[in-house]
């Protein structure tokens, strides 16, 4: 359904980098969520008060809740998709993530409150009622919230949406939760077993572990996240294909939401080129990338010196004793600056997040081991962190 209902109300629906397509989309699954939320919460309610049952009434009140949450989730893509302003100058992207955070808060909020009636109704418990209206209603409940998970869960990947993400994942905690609803329902109209207190306590620890994993998804990219491996992989191969850049460092990579990417890197070039040829070929990758990736780049140019044997020896030899100290470091920016009474060795060293040792330990182990080198040579080192 959700495919037929993409091919006639939106346009260009592959073009899914696209603000206005994502808006599009998330605008017409946020509707069809409300839509079928508060038939679900029609009927479990109906079947709740006809049985008298606390996991049902629980299940039809979360129903209503999720009609919220897409509401919330509409509102999030609706300021998702306006247009950058002199207060906001990279978009607005970021509602959406700040949408299917208030998604994930709500599913905590419904859990907590489901445990909190499911362990009055063992302190309490009450005869249910079972017919086969109300199984039938509870077993077309399970087969809509399976087809929300997998819509949402689908389109939520395709247009890279951590709020849909979180909104499949609360479909599919319903999923389960009113299956387990009727089953206790069952055993109750066959056995004469009241496990409704039980079955509620189980949905709802269920129910409270998706919503902390959903609050996790939405929460990582708010804080600042690292990007995307492949993404990465992406830029390195796009920038190094040109025969001007003889490599990268100092990637970093911004996320102002979905389609919303902010990309800045050190490109080493000859420093004997012609610098305006090779500026010329720097702006050509800039463009290469916004066209093919959606990145908005800034390239900085870092000359080296690619035919000074000498150079080319030190840096060699500094990049072994590095590999050699097995903490995963690697080394930019190398240039030589002779004095008269010493050799200045200028480098920049990447540090892993996780290396054990300090920066100033890092600092001393490099010093120490350049001090080694046939000759009077000085180490100056700045310290960088692998951003991507």
């Amino acid at each position: 359904m959700i495919q037929l209902l993409a091919r006639v109300f939106i346009k260009n629906q592959e073009d899914v980098e696209n603000p206005k397509v994502r808006q599009a989309y998330g605008v017409l699954c946020g509707t069809v969520g409300i839509v079928l939320n508060i038939l679900l919460f029609a009927g479990k309610w109906l079947a709740g008060f006809l049985s008298g049952s606390i996991a049902i009434t629980a299940d039809a009140f979360n129903n209503l809740s999720d009609a919220g949450s897409s509401v919330l989730t509409l509102i999030g893509f609706h300021l998702s998709g306006q247009k950058p302003d002199q207060k906001h100058p990279f978009g607005h992207g970021r509602m959406e993530y700040i949408s299917g955070l208030f998604v994930s808060v709500a599913i905590l909020i419904m859990a907590v409150e489901l445990i909190q009636s499911s362990v009055h109704k063992l302190i309490h418990p009450e005869a249910i009622e079972g017919s086969p209206l109300i199984l039938a209603i509870l077993m077309v409940s399970v087969c809509v919230k399976v087809y929300m998970a997998y819509y949402n869960k689908k389109i939520g990947k395709k247009i890279n949406s951590a709020a849909m993400a979180a909104t499949a994942a609360d479909s599919m905690s319903d999923t389960i939760a009113t299956s387990a609803v009727l089953f206790s329902t069952v055993i109750s109209m066959a056995a004469g077993v009241n496990l409704d207190g039980w079955c509620g306590l189980l949905v709802g620890v269920f129910i409270l572990y998706s919503g902390v994993q959903a609050l996790k998804d939405t929460v990582d990219p708010l804080l600042g996240q690292a990007p995307d491996k492949a993404l990465v992989e992406q830029i390195q191969s796009l920038v190094t294909s040109y025969p001007v850049v003889q490599g990268i460092h100092d990637m970093m990579i911004h996320d102002y939401g979905p389609g919303r990417r902010i990309v800045s890197l050190h490109a080493e070039v000859d420093a004997k080129g012609d610098i305006l040829k090779i500026h010329d070929e720097i702006d050509n990758i800039e463009r290469k990338l916004r066209e093919t990736l959606n990145c908005h780049a800034t390239i900085h140019m870092d000359p080296v010196e690619a035919d000074n044997e000498e150079v080319r020896k030190l840096r060699l030899q500094t990049a072994k004793l590095i590999a050699g100290m097995e903490l995963n470091l690697s080394i930019h920016d190398f240039r030589v600056v002779k004095g008269e009474t010493h050799t200045n060795l200028i480098f920049d060293v990447v540090v892993p997040f996780e290396c054990p040792l300090k920066d100033s330990e890092v600092i001393e182990k490099i010093e120490e081991g350049i001090q080694q080198y046939p000759g009077n040579y000085y180490a100056v080192i700045q310290i960088d962190r692998d951003l991507c």
